[in-house]
């Protein structure tokens, strides 16, 4: 017989987390890998649906800091490893597990739930909404030039061993984290995320490679990528495969692409899961030879519609009402006032007409200022019930920089 949703034990991981591996195809992972999981796993956050011994289904709720509008770290329960085995499909076991784990987010005072999906459709009926998206591109860097803004020749580069120069890093990654929406606070353990360097994954490339950049005595920045070399009758044709880069000024920036651009034997950049605002598509000689694509990324789900609503800034004033529909989460239906402005906000219950109606799918993906209010309105997602209301929430609810999520969980 089935459990229904239950914690799990630390000494069950090993079973647990084979499920999950065997329904996303079965490929074991490298030891490296499993031991970094099996470390960053919050037992305690993590449950499972069980028939006998054998576990059907798996889902887990790491413990972030979400970047906001306005520069706050809001608690936020990262939804990862969710799985069904394909034997117990429609069964009901996912929504039993989503059902269990807001609950469990909820109890635990965290006004937010984010994700990223395996598949898109599963999510919404659930309440989330995609409220970040990320670049992907590849460069023909034979024919593409890069204009660099003044300063760039003042940055120094060095190659050093990714392991080396951790520390430093981490130290330029944490001083982003704040101006960013959609970013996470790295927690313990996360630092290794960027080590990780799997030989099935490099495709041909060589290990990770990694370049820092200094200015004024500094560190400014850094870039993780590797190489994969090739060749054609005419000469060499490799590519340059990125897989982390961050600078903490413009000059900096340009300096690290510029280099991942020249690098001898190459002739392709490809970039992934990078912000859709980067300068460098501004810098390109012809951006239609860099193929830019774009996709989702993170999925964001309020889970405490006043308390999510209260965390962020606005960038224009808004005091506007919401009638919110969340079959999901009922403590949150019903009619919300926000106040707010670039200094601070409050969101409360209220029998005033509404402004706006929506879902609080809608809400969840405009909550970090990178989906318009307007565009869904358009998409019929989004009712206005006082003229004006659309707009001025439209308005107060963007953000200056887009959202972006750095890494997956």
């Amino acid at each position: 017989m089935t459990t229904g949703p239950r914690v799990l034990r630390r000494d069950e991981w090993d079973i647990w987390y084979g499920s999950l591996i065997r329904a996303f195809g079965g490929i074991p992972e490298s030891a490296e890998e499993t031991a970094m999981y099996r470390e960053l796993t919050r037992a305690e956050r993590s449950i499972g649906v069980w028939e006998g011994d054998a576990c059907v289904g798996t889902a887990g709720a790491f413990d972030f800091r979400l970047t906001v509008p306005g520069g706050a770290a809001v608690a936020a329960a990262g939804v990862t490893m969710v799985s069904v085995a394909a034997t117990h499909r429609r069964r009901g076991v996912l929504t039993s597990m989503m059902r269990r784990q807001l609950d469990d987010v909820r109890s635990w005072g965290e006004p937010l739930a984010v994700l990223t999906a395996s598949e898109p459709a599963i999510y919404g009926r659930f309440g989330y909404g995609a409220a970040t998206f990320q670049l992907n591109a590849e460069i023909d860097t034979d024919r593409v030039g890069l204009s660099v803004p003044a300063g760039t020749d003042d940055v120094r580069l060095a190659y050093a061993a990714p392991a080396d120069v951790l520390d430093a890093c981490e130290a330029v990654y944490a001083r982003q984290v704040p101006g960013r929406p959609g970013m996470l606070a790295r927690l313990p353990g996360w630092d290794r995320l960027g080590l990780l360097d799997p030989e099935k994954d490099r495709e041909g490339a060589s290990p990770l490679q990694c370049v820092v950049a200094r200015r004024d005595g500094g560190v400014t920045g850094y870039a993780r990528f590797r190489v994969r070399p090739d060749w054609e009758p005419a000469g060499p044709k490799g590519t340059v495969v990125l897989d982390e880069l961050a600078g903490l000024d413009a000059a900096t920036e340009a300096a690290l692409w510029r280099f991942l651009f020249d690098i001898d034997l190459t002739s392709t950049l490809t970039a992934r899961g990078r912000p859709v605002d980067e300068a460098w598509q501004y810098q390109v000689s012809d951006i239609r030879r860099c193929r830019p694509t774009l996709r989702d990324a993170l999925y964001v789900r309020l889970v405490d519609v006043g308390a999510a609503l209260a965390a962020r800034t606005y960038q224009a004033p808004v005091d506007v009402v919401f009638e919110v529909e969340d079959a999901f989460c009922p403590w949150n239906e019903g009619r919300w006032r926000l106040s707010g402005d670039g200094k601070g906000a409050s969101c409360e219950r209220t029998s005033d007409a509404a402004g706006l109606a929506l879902s609080v799918r809608e809400l969840g993906a405009a909550y970090l200022g990178g989906v318009s209010l307007a565009s869904l309105a358009a998409a019929g997602r989004v009712r206005e019930l006082r003229p004006g209301a659309l707009t001025e929430a439209s308005v107060g609810f963007g953000s200056p920089v887009v959202p972006w999520l750095p890494y997956g969980f």
